[in-house]
C-alpha cells in the first residue's frame, strides 16, 4: 500500500522500476502532465490518473467529480487548457446501479462545469473478490498556450512559493466519514477544477515557473519533488501556512502533519519573487484563489531539501511521507 501513497516508496517505484523499464519511451519530466511538441505545430498536454477513494461518496464530493477534477488539474499544472477526457470504470460485481448512476451524474456535471468533453471510455466488471466498489481512470488532453513554459525543473533561488488556499481539507473530509472517526464538525472536500484559476495567473504575464496540485503526499510531497527536480532548497514559514482549525485539530488527534495531507482543489505555485504580489492579487480575485498566500521561498541553501521555520524560531526538515498515511483518499 505504501508504494501507492505518493511518498518516498512511490518515488522509488517510479525511479527504479517504471522509468528503467520504459527506457526511451518514457517522458521523464515527471510533472503532473506531459507537454508534447506536435509535428503540425503547437503543444499538447496529456495526463492520466486512477481513482480508488474509499468511501466512494464523501462530504463535498464523490469519486466521480474527483476523477474529472483530478485530471483537469493535472493538465492545468502545465498551463494547459483542458479539452478532452476519457473515462474508464472498473466495477465490483454487486455494485448497485443507483450508486453507479450517482457517480456517473457527478462525472457529467464536473465535466460540464470544467468545459471538457468526455470523448471515449471503457467499463470492466470484476468478481466480488477482485474489487471494492468502483474504480475510475480518467485520461485527458489539453493545449498549452504559446509562450507558457511551466515545469518542475524551473524553480530558482529567490522564487516565491505560493498556495491557493487552505490545505489538508480533502484528506480530512474523507477521513471524517470513515467508521469511528468524528471531528465534531463536518469538513467538506475542496475538490474543484483549477484551470480557470491557472488561466488568470497566466494572464498576468508573469513567468510562472512551477505549478503543482498537492494531492497524495500533500504540500510536503509536491515541494520535495520540486526541490529535487530543480536543485533548490525550499524554506517555509509555519505561521504562514493556511491550515484550518478543523484540519489542525484532526491532524493533532491522528498524529498527522497537515503538510502531508491530500488536497484536491488547491495548487502550489513557484514564481519569481518580484512577481509574487501581482500573481497573488490575480489569484485572490478568483473564487478558488481567495485564500491565496505566500508560504515560503526557494533558496540556494540545502538544495533538494524542504525546511520549515517554526513559531519558536527553530527549523525542521519537511520530508516526504515514507508510505501511505491515509489509505485511499483519491
Amino acid at each position: 500500500m505504501g508504494h501507492g501513497g505518493g511518498g518516498a516508496m512511490s518515488g522509488e517505484l517510479v525511479d527504479h522500476l517504471f522509468l528503467p523499464a520504459y527506457g526511451a519511451a518514457a517522458a521523464a519530466e515527471l510533472g503532473d502532465s506531459a507537454v508534447l511538441d506536435v509535428p503540425a505545430g503547437g503543444r499538447l498536454a496529456f495526463s492520466t490518473d486512477s481513482f480508488v477513494v474509499k468511501p466512494m461518496f464523501f462530504p463535498g464530493g464523490c469519486i466521480g467529480d474527483l476523477a474529472v477534477n483530478g485530471t483537469v488539474n493535472d493538465l492545468a499544472m502545465s498551463g494547459a487548457v483542458p479539452l478532452f477526457l476519457s473515462t474508464a470504470y472498473i466495477l465490483q460485481e454487486g455494485t448497485s446501479l443507483a450508486a453507479l448512476d450517482g457517480i456517473a451524474q457527478a462525472v457529467g456535471a464536473a465535466a460540464r462545469a470544467a468545459g471538457v468533453r468526455l470523448v471515449t471510455g471503457d467499463t470492466k466488471v470484476v468478481d466480488s473478490a477482485g474489487g471494492d466498489g468502483v474504480y475510475v481512470n480518467t485520461s485527458g488532453i489539453g493545449v498549452v498556450p504559446e509562450g507558457v513554459d511551466i515545469g518542475p525543473r524551473r524553480a530558482r533561488p529567490g522564487d516565491a512559493v505560493l498556495v491557493s488556499g487552505d490545505i489538508g481539507v480533502h484528506g480530512v473530509a474523507v477521513l471524517s466519514c470513515r467508521e469511528g472517526l468524528e471531528f465534531g464538525t463536518t469538513v467538506e472536500s475542496d475538490t474543484a477544477a483549477l484551470h480557470g484559476l491557472v488561466a488568470d495567473m497566466v494572464a498576468t504575464g508573469a513567468d510562472l515557473h512551477v505549478l503543482r496540485d498537492p494531492t497524495r503526499g500533500g504540500v510536503s510531497a509536491s515541494l520535495n519533488e520540486i526541490a529535487r527536480a530543480s536543485g533548490v532548497g525550499v524554506e517555509l514559514v509555519e505561521r504562514d501556512l493556511p491550515v484550518p482549525e478543523t484540519v489542525r485539530d484532526a491532524c493533532s488527534v491522528l498524529g498527522l502533519d497537515p503538510l502531508q495531507v491530500a488536497n484536491e482543489g488547491k495548487l502550489v505555485a513557484v514564481v519569481p519573487g518580484q512577481a509574487a504580489d501581482e500573481v497573488l492579487a490575480a489569484m485572490r480575485v478568483h473564487p478558488l484563489g481567495a485564500g491565496a498566500r505566500r508560504i515560503g521561498t526557494c533558496t540556494a541553501e540545502h538544495p533538494g531539501t524542504v525546511v520549515a521555520l517554526t513559531g519558536l524560531g527553530g527549523t525542521r526538515v519537511v520530508g516526504l511521507p515514507i508510505g501511505e498515511q491515509l489509505p485511499r483518499i483519491c
